[in-house]
């Protein structure tokens, strides 16, 4: 399966972190910590969800031609596709999102969050962590300024079976990273394509001709001769510490039972994997399900090439169906097996597209541009209230009118059902506090 890339491509600083900090007294961070970790006892929420799958529509999906059509606006704005009706009376999506539409009264859908950031590298950032960006960054940067939800919870919810707690598959998203939490809890990349016939994940089953016996002496031989010394204070930023993580991680998963169970989805029957959709994004989500059920906490799936610059309407009339029915085969599989209560589900983007469609100089077929005044975010599991339609965009779809969210808002309803308190402070290695998100409020509705 290829990889997609947006109007900004790749940058030269894809991999730059940014990071502003300065040293605190020792008492005064002893007494930081303190309080923090006091006030995380009595504020933490009762958590209503175990795992999260992150479904990140990279790019920014039009909200028009999926969950928020505008039948009633000049064809100039409505585009092409009809609207159908939902499961929900008097709520309509378009028309090639019909399994979802069937099955609205089981997730929720946010049509009213609405930001300012309208390049891909910052949009990526808000989204990703409810954090924008402290400084102006390029389209098509990968940035870091705050750590981002996967990150987050697995510091708060750590796996067991010698799993690492994030997983992204197949890449890491632009702003997907851990930033001072540490590389401890960067996400394990799957690159490898679930549905291809010899399908193999790196780290995860012994080098072939080594037996175990051989394996445990060589990682005897290691540590023996290993003799660097580290630094364990976190202000220092000890890079031989990443390293170890990294080896603990890769050890830790050639001797996990769990982690070579999860990843054997030739196990799945023929009939659940033709459900799911025999493609790269349709076995993604299946593997997702299949981490989060031996107790992986975050999975994102990085959907790429959603940036409709040009030839809007043939491309998704290709993808839409195929989107549509795995992401539908996704929920109803949770559902059925008794997990969508213990499992989000959730799928967005940087942001919306633009109103009125156009063409682009130097491009035959016509598309959207970026627009961060109106987007639509599919929420399912969690407690989450199904059938429930939160705010509106106006008759053109222009922004978000009604019921108008934050990303924070967004953000903060993910921890919050993963039983983390979004108000809660974190300390980078130097000590300087920082609010997990600036504002704690959830979206009601949704809780």
């Amino acid at each position: 399966m290829p990889f997609h890339t947006n109007c900004a491509g790749y940058s030269r600083r894809d991999s730059l972190q940014l990071g502003l900090g300065a040293l605190l007294g020792g008492g005064l961070l002893t007494a930081f910590r303190a309080r923090g970790l006091a006030a995380e006892a009595v504020n933490a929420p009762a958590a209503r969800a175990k795992s999260c799958i992150l479904i990140w529509m990279d790019g920014g999906p039009t909200h028009f031609e999926t969950f928020d059509p505008k039948p009633d606006a000049p064809e100039e704005y409505r585009g092409e596709f009809k609207p159908i009706p939902t499961a929900v009376p008097g709520v309509h999506f378009s028309e090639h999102m019909t399994r979802l539409a069937k099955g609205l009264s089981k997730f929720a859908m946010i049509r009213s969050i609405r930001h300012e950031q309208g390049n891909h590298g910052a949009g990526n950032h808000y989204m990703m962590t409810g954090a924008p960006p402290r400084i102006p960054v390029g389209c098509g940067a990968f940035v870091s300024f705050h750590p981002s939800m996967g990150s987050v919870v697995a510091h708060e919810k750590p796996a067991g079976g010698g799993l690492p707690a994030y997983f992204s598959l197949p890449s890491m998203t632009r702003s997907g990273g851990p930033n001072f939490l540490g590389a401890k809890y960067a996400p394990f990349v799957v690159a490898e394509d679930p549905s291809g016939r010899n399908f193999k994940v790196r780290d995860v089953a012994l080098p072939e001709g080594l037996t175990g016996e051989r394996f445990d002496d060589r990682t005897g031989v290691r540590s023996d001769v290993d003799s660097l010394k580290r630094f364990m204070d976190k202000a220092a930023g000890d890079p031989a510490l990443a390293l170890d993580e990294h080896y603990k991680q890769a050890y830790d998963l050639m001797n996990s039972k769990p982690a070579q169970a999860a990843f054997d989805i030739a196990r799945e029957p023929t009939k659940v994997r033709d459900t799911y959709g025999r493609n790269g994004f349709g076995q993604r989500l299946l593997l997702a399900r299949r981490l989060v059920e031996a107790g992986v906490p975050f999975v994102t799936v990085n959907d790429g090439g959603w940036d409709h610059h040009s030839d809007l309407f043939g491309a998704l009339r290709k993808r839409l169906p195929n989107w549509d029915q795995s992401v539908s085969a996704l929920i109803t599989d949770l559902e059925e097996r008794g997990m969508l209560d213990s499992t989000l589900v959730i799928a967005l983007g940087e942001f919306g597209r633009t109103p009125k469609i156009s063409t682009l100089q130097g491009q035959t077929k016509p598309g959207r541009d970026h627009w961060a005044n109106a987007m639509s975010v599919l929420f399912a599991g969690g407690g989450t209230p199904g059938g429930t339609v939160v705010g509106a965009t106006d008759r053109k779809g222009f922004a978000a009118v009604e019921r108008v969210l934050a990303p924070e808002n967004f953000v903060s309803t993910v921890y919050t059902k993963l039983g983390i308190d979004p108000n809660k402070i974190l300390y980078n290695p130097n000590g300087r506090p920082a609010h997990l998100v600036s504002d704690p409020t959830p979206i009601k509705e949704l809780m």
